[in-house]
């Protein structure tokens, strides 16, 4: 039994507003410590990525005051993916939003709840149709006439509040283990910086080694720990092995059917989460020449951009492979390194430190827009330390300790967001109720029943 659908179009409940036009914000405004400005990059699934977000000085804040972002705010992009929107959170209250997005801000909240609508926009119904209504071929556009113009449907605003109640309580569990594993990562950077470039990892004793006065040696790379020594990457790897790409469909002798991690999934498979992996067929011997095994790792060739180099790299562990229900292997945009026995989580985190640090622009290539990384450069010519086995294996327990916990949180996030994507279109609908009671406080105030019991009536 399905409940009764109003239909509004958006300009009867909420206003849509275009973010500053260029004249009136540029790059050169951006300044490092300020207030925050959303763009397109930072339109997460439905909430607010907050890496990396460009910033404006108080007074430039303060001017562009008609395009800051209320709590309850959705922001879409307006350019290219017309169809990502996020949900604008407390955290992100007094935030701008730029040129190239458009925030729909409920007005009439007495007919409609913010966060509902903006699950009801995460419709996939709704998110093509947006698709298909945007102008221009190559770069589809929305503007405010458009989005104004886009009809919704909801039932009462007390079966709206339950409904973004449960959602929420699933995006919250998500956001949570993001948080989790953010830190995580960063505990990770900071534990190989701390142990690897510093040289504080933990003496016989358990103490600082530099710090409690650790002996060092000479060396090429300057004074390194007593035993340790100097080397390449190339004298802890047993082999590198190129990607491939295949056909979309079986043709001919591409019959194998494989996983394949392009350049763009590698931050989504570094988080634990499954990204968007595509299906490919390939030939069966390159399928056993190519598959991936726990403890390889993948690094970027190509790929890029001004701002950001080549070389991004994820490890391959059993977690990671049991994700898919193929073979696994990489795009030849890409390289597989398959490390030492023993050296896999060194190696990788060696590589996403130099990666960090901007290193890898030095081994670029390319003029013709792509850039290339020359990997036989990186790998044979850097100069690296290289730690006693004892350490090593020490910081590999505990890295993979780390690594597997982000694993499977990424993993338990994906599972979340699927029973979230599966139940939005049957709670919109109606197919599926969740369960209504009165406040005991405001007997005209409904509230979602604390279990959060889902029901088929």
């Amino acid at each position: 039994m399905s409940f009764e659908l109003k239909k509004y179009k958006l300009a009867e409940i909420a206003d849509v507003q275009t973010g500053p036009f260029g004249s009136q914000l540029h790059k050169d405004d951006y300044v490092p410590h300020g207030t925050p400005i959303i763009t397109v990059e930072h339109l997460g699934e439905n909430f607010i990525i907050h890496e990396n977000t460009p910033k404006v000085s108080n007074d430039d804040a303060l001017r562009l005051s008609k395009y800051s972002l209320c709590e309850g705010d959705i922001v879409f992009s307006r350019v290219g993916s017309v169809d990502r929107r996020a949900y604008v959170s407390k955290k992100e209250h007094g935030w701008l939003f730029s040129g190239r997005c458009l925030r729909v801000r409920v007005n009439k909240k007495d007919k409609i709840d913010p966060k509902y609508l903006s699950y009801y926009f995460g419709l996939e119904s709704f998110r093509e149709y947006v698709r298909s209504i945007a102008v221009g071929a190559t770069m589809p556009s929305l503007n405010t006439k458009i989005m104004s113009s886009l009809e919704i449907q909801a039932p009462e605003l007390n079966v709206q509040v339950a409904i973004s109640k449960l959602l929420s309580s699933l995006d919250k569990k998500i956001e949570l283990n993001n948080a989790i594993n953010k830190n995580l990562e960063e505990m990770a950077q900071a534990l190989f910086k701390r142990w690897f470039v510093d040289f504080e990892f933990p003496n016989e004793n358990g103490e600082p080694y530099k710090s409690s006065g650790g002996e060092f040696e000479e060396s090429e790379l300057g004074l390194i720990p007593r035993g340790w020594s100097v080397g390449t990457f190339q004298d802890l790897i047993s082999d590198t092995v190129g990607g491939d790409w295949g056909k979309e469909a079986p043709q001919g002798n591409y019959t194998k059917e494989v996983s394949c991690i392009r350049g763009a999934d590698i931050p989504e498979i570094t988080k634990g989460l499954l990204g968007k992996v595509p299906k490919r067929f390939i030939l069966p011997k390159n399928a056993t020449a190519k598959s991936l095994s726990h403890g390889d790792i993948i690094i970027e060739i190509s790929g890029g951009s001004p701002t950001q180099s080549t070389g991004r790299s994820v490890l391959i562990i059993e977690e990671v492979l049991n994700k898919f229900n193929t073979p696994l292997i990489c795009t030849n945009f890409c390289r597989v390194i398959k490390p030492i026995i023993g050296y896999s989580e060194f190696l990788y985190c060696y590589l996403s430190y130099l990666y960090n640090e901007d290193v890898f622009f030095q081994y670029e290539n390319g003029t013709t827009g792509i850039k290339n990384l020359d990997i036989g450069s990186l790998l044979s010519v850097h100069k690296i330390v290289i730690p006693i086995k004892s350490v090593l294996q020490q910081y590999s327990a505990q890295y993979q300790a780390v690594y597997s916990t982000i694993q499977h949180l990424g993993r338990e996030s994906d599972q979340l967001a699927q029973i979230r994507d599966t139940l939005l279109p049957k709670l919109m609908s109606g197919e599926i109720r969740v369960p209504v009671e009165q406040d005991h406080n405001d007997p005209d105030l409904p509230k979602v029943a604390e279990s959060s019991a889902i029901y088929q009536p």
